[in-house]
């Protein structure tokens, strides 16, 4: 039971510390507005990219993912991209914008098309 359950670890981390960030009232740095959006922008890409692959690796224990793993984990991560961006508009300071979840879907289909490459890859060298 415990090998099965030690894959949800990652996912669940990662989706703890994203709802942490969410709850940091402001994050803007120093840097220029157009560097400071960009940078925000691409760490929600990079952020629901990762928990997407985290989800992947949990779904399928067995190394084998099938079209349908990817799109209800896509799916998945979309969700809780709608739930990250309702929690935020509840923190003072942040608002919530269905641009975020546009951009924390696209990183989680980026995130899921690394992690398809990768498999890909291991089947084609036999391993």
């Amino acid at each position: 039971m415990w090998s099965s359950l030690r894959h949800w670890i990652p996912p669940l981390l990662w989706a703890c510390a994203i709802f942490a960030l969410s709850s940091i009232p402001d994050l803007k740095s120093e840097l220029p507005t157009l560097w400071d959006t960009v940078l925000r922008k691409l760490a929600h890409m990079t952020e629901f990219g990762i928990l997407a692959v985290f989800l992947l690796a949990a779904f399928r224990q067995d190394g084998r993912a099938f079209l349908w793993d990817y799109a209800f984990v896509w799916l998945l991560v979309a969700l809780y991209a709608c739930s990250d961006e309702v929690h935020q508009a509840a923190v003072t300071g942040r608002h919530g914008s269905l641009i975020d979840v546009g951009i924390d879907a696209i990183g989680a289909a980026f995130g899921l098309y690394f992690a398809w490459r990768v498999a890909n890859r291991k089947e084609r060298k036999g391993t």
